[in-house]
């Protein structure tokens, strides 16, 4: 194995760019590995650079990986596409190996490896400096954690990647073979697990708040162990004959249930842990003691550990959620006001007494406009609850039915036209040539914004953008993670209730109730998990691609109201009526978009390297 023992100055704005102190030395001036981990600011530099490609779960999932937008979830406005925002093309389906993705996994993350490899391998004690023999060791486990999670992060877009545990030369990598799935989520989940055992559950200094814990090595243990249960690479035949030019199948099309109780254990495994290292689901309460679902949810993505949010399990400190905020804001409130949800989101959440809205015993309406403002149980003051004799109101009056008696995650999740604005004190107006509304790009193309983690005292007028944590795993899911194991592996078991009740209490709805079958559940645990975990770190689209369910979902017209209506109405015979559903897109997906495309310059570089099925 070779081992590069001196490193210049352009090796390491390779290696990582988060740190401006090295790119800014003069060309003279070599850094070598000694006098690096010699250095207590310097082997924390190199440490922070291999924490730098953790994903940003706020703007980054939508403008840079893009897999919040590559879903069904979100839909930013079709008219940015002439500012670069290629995510647009790629949801029509306009996308080969020659296309660029912004992440640019198969580039930076082997780097990040390969600097983790090199940082374990020379990092020492530095008592003069106050670096001690255990916390060296700490930070040797952080980077074998940061190894195994970039390892998923490929195998998570890409599936097959190749692979080698050690330090290597880039032109060592370069001939690498892709190696099969399953071998690689061994390695993964042997590593996270023996890692998990090493790390702290949690960290008594504050600052280092995002550094790796057990905990987070249990995370991502357990959701990918669920990915690789799932139908996508669990019995799929289509991927039968795509092997590597060894001729190594890539994946195994035999199915295993054995997968599935695998899976299961790894998330009750990261439950237990969690909730014995102090995690539970966040909840703020109301005066007499119940659940404020509207408030819970609100603020699990907004709080701290250190105001109490211990729903965390794993989160990156630093994220850019002021431009997913102005992005977010309607456009006369000084926000760029087009970064909106589909209808399909919309249609997903439950009514208030937690049915669906295809159930006959619901309640839904769609047509019409309500009488009567609604108020509920909570502190939520969104729609005029600052305001005397409004306390509890979450609907206005004159609202459009679709948008009433609906549970309290909708509310927190969507913003529609004719919602109340608390910062401006006014309704939206997305309506042809309103405030907020078109026909500029900078509107919703399709009826309404995000609210989901959008912060409702961000200013962009006066540069207001209140601080968060940007949570990339949080117990909430693994909860969900655990039901649909466990239901794949052991149908029946009172665990699969229990879990998803808990978080169906914090958000405000009934309990579901015994009796369903296999079937039934796993129904109910999709509509749960599409609802609950709504735009958030692209959840959304890596179920769909596991469920195996892109051409049903991705590949057909996406629905909103009327953009370019004019009239507060929804009679569907006048065409100037906004609240008509009107097609706004034509997205496409086949088989081949369930994993990203090795890009051609890769394999123009390596001739045994093989592309992605059916690119």
């Amino acid at each position: 194995m070779k081992i590069v023992k001196y490193i210049t100055v352009t090796l390491l704005a390779l290696t990582f760019t988060s740190c401006s102190d090295y790119l800014d030395q003069k060309p003279e001036d070599i850094l070598t590995l000694e006098k690096v981990f010699n250095d207590k600011t310097r082997t924390e530099d190199w440490l922070a650079g291999i924490y730098s490609n953790i994903p940003d779960p706020y703007w980054g999932m939508i403008r840079n990986i893009g897999y919040d937008a590559f879903g069904d979830d979100m839909a930013p406005s079709t008219g940015w596409e002439q500012f670069g925002w290629d995510v647009i093309a790629k949801q029509r389906g306009d996308w080969n190996p020659t296309s660029n993705w912004n992440s640019d996994y198969w580039d930076v993350l082997p780097k990040r490896i390969r600097s983790a490899y090199i940082f374990i391998e020379n990092i020492k004690a530095l008592p003069a400096q106050k670096v001690s023999e255990e916390e060296v060791q700490i930070m040797k486990n952080e980077a074998r954690f940061l190894i195994a999670y970039y390892y998923f992060l490929l195998i998570q877009a890409y599936g097959p990647v190749p692979f080698n545990e050690g330090i290597r030369t880039a032109d060592e990598d370069l001939l690498n073979e892709r190696r099969p799935y399953d071998e690689l989520v061994s390695w993964i989940d042997n590593e996270l697990k023996e890692v998990s055992q090493e790390l702290p559950a949690t960290y008594s200094d504050a600052s280092k708040f995002g550094r790796a814990t057990s905990i987070m090595a249990l995370a991502v243990r357990a959701r990918m162990l669920l990915f690789a249960a799932s139908p996508l690479v669990n019995g799929n035949s289509e991927y039968s004959g795509f092997t590597n030019s060894l001729g190594e199948p890539l994946f195994n099309t035999s199915y295993s249930p054995e997968k599935w109780v695998r899976a299961s254990s790894a998330c009750k495994e990261l439950i237990d842990a969690a909730h014995q290292a102090g995690h539970d689901l966040y909840y703020e309460y109301n005066d007499d003691g119940s659940i404020d679902p509207f408030l819970s949810y609100q603020n699990m993505m907004f709080r701290k550990t250190t105001d109490g949010n211990t729903e965390i399990l794993f989160a990156r400190p630093d994220v850019n959620h002021w431009e997913y905020d102005k992005h977010a804001q309607p456009r006369g409130t000084a926000g760029n006001g087009g970064l909106g949800v589909t209808q399909s989101l919309v249609d997903a959440f439950f009514m208030e007494n937690g049915l669906p809205i295809d159930d006959p015993n619901s309640g839904y309406v769609e047509k019409g406009f309500s009488d009567e403002a609604e108020f509920r149980n909570t502190k939520w003051i969104e729609v005029q609850g600052n305001q005397d004799g409004k306390a509890g109101q979450v609907t206005l009056p004159d609202t459009y039915n679709m948008y009433t008696h609906r549970e309290p995650r909708f509310y927190i999740s969507v913003l529609y036209n004719r919602a109340w604005y608390r910062r401006e004190n006014r309704t939206t107006r997305f309506m042809k040539d309103e405030w907020d509304g078109g026909p500029t790009h900078d509107a919703p193309q399709n009826g309404y914004l995000v609210r989901k983690k959008v912060h409702p005292d961000h200013d962009p007028r006066n540069g207001t953008n209140p601080y968060r944590p940007g949570i990339l795993y949080r117990l909430g899911e693994a909860y969900l993670n655990y039901a649909e194991a466990l239901n794949e592996s052991d149908p029946g078991n009172p665990d699969i209730l229990k879990y998803v009740n808990l978080i169906r209490e914090r958000a405000g709805i009934p309990d579901l109730q015994s009796g369903m079958n296999q079937s039934e559940m796993r129904e109910a645990i999709h509509r749960e998990r599409r609802v609950e975990l709504n735009c958030e770190m692209g959840l959304r689209y890596h179920d769909i691609r596991r469920w195996k369910i892109g051409e049903e979902t991705l590949d057909r017209k996406f629905y909103g109201m009327n953009f370019f209506a004019s009239q507060y109405c929804d009679d569907e015979s006048n065409p100037d009526c906004f609240f008509i559903r009107k097609s706004y897109q034509e997205r496409q997906f086949s088989k081949k978009n369930y994993w990203i495309p090795i890009h051609q310059t890769e394999i123009d570089i390596n001739p045994d390297l093989v592309q992605n099925p059916f690119w």
